[in-house]
Parts: C-alpha cells; sequence; structure tokens
C-alpha cells in the first residue's frame, strides 16, 4: 500500500532538513578555511588590497573576514 501523503510530506521534510543541515556544516567550514587562509596571506605580508583584488572582495570585506565578522 503506497504511503499516505501526511507520510510523504513528514519525509521528505524530514529529508529537507538533513540537507539543510549538511549543507549548513559544509558552509561553517568553508568559512573557516577562508578566514584561514586569508589570515595566512596577511601573515605572510599580503595587505588586505591584494587579497581583496585576487578574491574579487573590497579591502574592507576582507578586513571584516578576517576580524571574525
Amino acid at each position: 500500500m503506497p504511503p499516505n501523503p501526511k507520510s510523504k510530506a513528514l519525509d521528505a521534510a524530514r529529508r529537507a532538513q538533513a540537507d539543510f543541515e549538511k549543507t549548513q556544516e559544509q558552509l561553517e567550514r568553508h568559512v573557516h578555511t577562508r578566514r584561514e587562509s586569508f589570515e595566512r596571506a596577511k601573515a605572510a605580508g599580503a595587505t588586505l588590497r591584494e587579497i581583496g583584488e585576487v578574491v574579487g572582495l573590497h579591502h574592507t570585506r576582507v578586513g571584516q573576514i578576517v576580524r571574525g565578522e
């Protein structure tokens, strides 16, 4: 017997939430990796303007990212 509409909808909601959580975790890892890479470039002598030019962001945004904002 096929699942009823309520059961199908709940299964879809469960899957959507699981996908959302997985995506959030991936995003958090990427945010952390980006910040670390900007910090390494700065520690190696690159200016915020140089980093911004390379990655396509304004230097003030790069500074915010480095500061964790």
